[in-house]
């Protein structure tokens, strides 16, 4: 079973080993037809606390690590400048 890979915005590294990331959508409305932006936010383990905030981060879904962690972080695709 192939593993869920997101791409997203860190909104928080305040905690140890664990970043929150924002991952953002566009979803089309079923009856208007207008595209409006959903978005989501993970609790992703971040071993070495390498990601900052603001940085956009690639992160893969994984087993249960804590009772809201179940996320991985793949990679900094672009730091925050």
């Amino acid at each position: 079973m192939p593993k869920l890979i997101k791409t997203g915005t860190v909104v928080s590294d305040r905690a140890q080993k664990t970043i929150t990331v924002r991952v953002d959508r566009l979803v089309r409305h079923r009856l208007y037809k207008r595209r409006f932006k959903q978005s989501a936010r993970f609790a992703v383990h971040d071993e070495n606390g390498e990601a900052r905030m603001g940085d956009r981060v690639r992160i893969e879904e994984c087993r249960p690590l804590s009772k809201t962690k179940r996320w991985r972080l793949l990679r900094i695709v672009e730091r925050a400048s």
